[in-house]
């Protein structure tokens, strides 16, 4: 009996200080608010002939993040000894509105890793960001105030983190006097192809007082179901209007992007360009055509006092020519406010207009979508927003 008691108390006092080393965190966000929008065009039905019919004009909406995308999450640490770390996030997506689950209806939609970390830096495995995401991303107006609006192109340069990887192994480096690098790596998982729906990353990043700059490369094989995630169907009504769908049938995605930001009194200046290629495009005339997007923002932000920020930016896309014709061409100009009622709430309003013009590889002429609307009836679309975001 006594060597039971003193076994109890052994155990419990080595639970104590596993629990007293040990840290989960409960975190989350939650934005919504009202939109308006232009030309939006909605999908009605079919017709006697089996063609489908749309019907189209200004909308009014209640919309979930915007500014940020709501979520919820746990993230824990475990010190394991000299200095070894166990780490894992979970994070969930979800519409304030509707309570629905996002990200294709994932319960850990947004991330989902654990790992090690240390001196070296971290290692991690699951469904995670990659390096355009991590190194770049940061330096884009869609992450300074400009919100979702601001992401370009249906985001298929991942700058505003849209797409995750699933299966991937992560490393992480420890910042050395401001550089950071790392990468990521997805196995396919296919039976006798190594590198069917392989998806690979690397990027850097460095920070000093008022610079910081950011690079970063990605590459993906069969990108409609690796990277995208969406079925045919889906990719071509997100965001067909401006990449001409050319991610349903391409064997390859390539992304290189680059980006500045410079800060100067209450000003911060920033600037990125993005090159997107998408290889061996089925074509109606060329069953192995290249597409290439590039993509440039440049954005300005000012701190009007502790409490009201704005910003300002402006992105271009051009699209080559595909089948004889001229290729896309979209201007987008953003404008956010934001004013914060404490550390942990704030209000915002975001304003953007896009004007697109070209035709894509069918012939047919460019149609506009801001990003997270339905796309346009004309060339041109325009959409604000007033919304409220509170973090705990």
């Amino acid at each position: 009996m006594k060597k039971s008691l003193i076994a109890l108390a052994a155990f419990g006092a080595f639970a104590g200080a596993a629990q007293a080393e040990s840290s989960v965190t409960l975190y989350g966000l939650l934005d919504t608010g009202v939109n308006y929008v232009t030309n939006a065009k909605s999908f009605a039905g079919v017709d006697a002939g089996g063609k489908p019919v749309f019907t189209s004009g200004h909308a009014y909406e209640l919309a979930s993040g915007i500014m940020q995308g709501s979520r919820w999450g746990l993230r824990g640490v475990e010190d394991l000894g000299n200095g070894l770390k166990a780490i894992f996030t979970l994070e969930s997506g979800f519409d304030v509105n509707t309570g629905y689950s996002n990200q294709n209806d994932r319960l850990f939609g947004r991330q989902a890793f654990v790992g090690l970390a240390g001196d070296f830096g971290s290692v991690t495995v699951g469904r995670q960001y990659d390096s355009l995401t991590d190194f770049v991303g940061p330096l884009a107006a869609s992450n300074r105030g400009a919100g979702d609006f601001a992401a370009h192109t249906g985001d298929v340069n991942n700058l505003n983190g849209t797409y995750r990887i699933d299966n991937a192994v992560k490393y992480t480096s420890a910042n050395y006097d401001g550089v950071t690098f790392g990468g990521l790596y997805s196995l396919g998982g296919t039976a006798g192809s190594f590198s069917k729906n392989r998806v690979w990353s690397a990027g850097a990043s460095f920070a000093n007082g008022p610079l910081a700059l950011g690079a970063a490369y990605l590459q993906a094989k069969n990108p409609a179901s690796s990277y995208f995630g969406y079925t045919q169907q889906g990719l071509l009504q997100n965001i067909n209007s401006q990449i001409d769908g050319f991610g349903t049938t391409a064997s390859s995605l390539q992304v290189a992007a680059a980006g500045i930001t410079y800060s100067f009194g209450p000003f911060t200046a920033g600037g990125n360009y993005s090159n997107v290629q998408f290889k061996d495009y089925v074509s109606v005339t060329n069953p192995a055509a290249k597409a290439t997007l590039h993509i440039g923002e440049a954005s300005l932000a000012y701190q009007f006092s502790p409490v009201l920020s704005g910003i300002v930016a402006a992105n271009y896309t051009k699209g080559n020519s595909v089948n004889g014709n001229k290729g896309i061409r979209g201007k987008t100009l953003n404008l956010g406010l934001d004013y914060a009622l404490s550390k942990r709430t704030d209000i915002y309003a975001l304003a953007v207009g896009q004007n697109v013009s070209g035709t894509d590889s069918l012939g047919l002429a460019a149609t506009g979508q801001i990003y997270g609307f339905a796309a346009s009836d004309s060339s041109r679309q325009r959409a604000v927003r007033v919304g409220v975001r509170h973090a705990f």
